[in-house]
């Protein structure tokens, strides 16, 4: 019977080390939780045995228990890196709308090709949708959904009219090239490239060369050449390309033209409908400064491209886009458990539930039982390196004693049987 008595001691002496080591080899693994065996001595008894002559029979692991206190906290910078500070779990699931859902304290999210917010596994974040405001519009397990970013926000619109108010130097001199021609910049004095949109929201290039011309007049008014192309096509007045004429008055006011010039309708590089464009110089000046321009507006807008994200202490993520918009696209939905230690470890810091844990209870950052949210940091595994070196050092005495009291028994044992050899 002492040969099992020290087998026992010996089995749980070797679990200890090996959950011990377990612990020592996730002590980088973010968001690791540690276990802890536990052990209970094995009696055999009954009504008629004699309590002060009971002998005990080893001892048994009764659980290896896992640790919930929290990690340390490490800054990243990153908004997609998020902690919950307190109790809870993110919850993930693999695609597709029947996955199960795991829960995980390793808040390392990026984006994946198709925008959705996921983990190193490729599960993806569950959040709640919210209103405008970022309030949460839908609860409970059914609520929840993956949080996948938008590329664009807005609806695009085609530029229409242009407005530019120059100064064109009232000291430039003519060009000694007379025939315009815009790769060449002695043919012209100056230039200026504004950004206008097709209606898919691409931008396009129109540029404006300005060619001053002899001065004919003793009233001492001057006049200038406009050539406007869009990216490589030259816009034309009723088919033709001639230049639009700015004339100035000799205190550099400009007289004409008095209204916007519309352009013949043009089919932008790249698109599939033609638009229609106005050039409008009415603030336009020609004085003794140099060259400037003086504002320069346009009436179009290309859809916002995604230029970043953000988690606000409530859990609410919210996208800002390039053109200025901003939309909020779900609250993270954090899971709790009545027993966190009878959830079951999967791996890759995943854990489900069991009848033991007991079904999630699901909320939000900041509510009763839920632990607040932190974005730009992660939790460390909550393993002490000096803690475990210790105890690992005590659990091979454990083995070792154990290993000791069967070589002892086994001498025992050898010398009964000397004695009737």
């Amino acid at each position: 019977m002492t040969f099992y008595t020290s087998l026992s001691g010996l089995q749980a002496a070797q679990t200890d080390m090996s959950v011990i080591s377990h612990n020592l080899a996730n002590v980088s693994t973010s968001g690791f939780k540690k276990s802890r065996s536990e052990f209970a001595d094995v009696i055999a008894s009954n009504l008629a045995s004699d309590p002060l002559k009971i002998v005990g029979s080893g001892t048994v692991v009764k659980g290896n228990v896992q640790q919930f206190t929290e990690g340390n906290l490490t800054t990243t910078g990153s908004a997609l890196d998020l902690t919950i500070s307190g109790d809870g779990f993110f919850a993930v699931k693999t695609d597709g709308a029947t996955a199960a859902t795991d829960y995980t304290r390793n808040g390392s999210f990026l984006v994946d090709t198709n925008r959705n917010v996921v983990d190193a596994q490729g599960s993806m974040l569950q959040v709640y949708p919210v209103d405008s405001e970022g309030n949460p519009t839908a609860t409970g397990t059914d609520g929840l959904m993956n949080l996948t970013l938008p590329q664009t926000s807005g609806t695009p619109k085609a530029s229409t009219a242009v407005s530019l108010d120059v100064n064109l130097s009232s000291n430039s001199t003519v060009p000694t090239t007379t025939t315009f021609d815009r790769t060449d910049p002695t043919s012209f004095n100056n230039s200026t490239a504004t950004t206008v949109y097709d209606a898919n929201g691409n931008a396009e290039t129109m540029t404006s060369y300005y060619v001053r011309q002899p001065s004919t007049g003793t009233d001492g008014s001057s006049t200038w050449q406009v050539h406007s192309y869009l990216d490589s096509q030259p816009l034309t007045v009723g088919g033709s390309a001639d230049p639009v004429t700015l004339t100035f008055n000799a205190q550099g006011g400009l007289t004409a033209p008095t209204t916007a010039t519309t352009y013949d309708a043009i089919q932008p590089t790249g698109a599939t409908t033609t638009q229609a464009l106005s050039l409008d110089f009415a603030g336009s000046t020609q004085v003794a400064s140099a060259f400037s321009v003086a504002s320069r507006s346009q009436d179009g807008k290309a859809a916002g491209q995604l230029s970043g994200v953000s988690v606000d202490n409530t859990g609410v993520v919210t996208a800002s886009f390039s053109n200025g918009d901003s939309k909020k696209l779900g609250m993270v939905a954090i899971a709790n458990f009545n027993n966190p230690t009878g959830l079951r470890q999967i791996g890759d810091s995943y854990w489900s539930a069991t009848g033991t844990s007991g079904s999630a209870k699901l909320g939000t950052a900041g509510e009763a039982g839920f632990g607040s949210l932190m974005s730009g940091t992660l939790e460390g595994s909550n393993v002490d390196i000096t803690e475990e070196l210790v105890d690992l050092i005590a659990a091979q005495r454990n083995f070792q004693a154990n290993a000791k009291a069967l070589d002892t028994q086994s001498q025992i044992t050898q010398t009964i049987f000397d004695i009737r050899s």
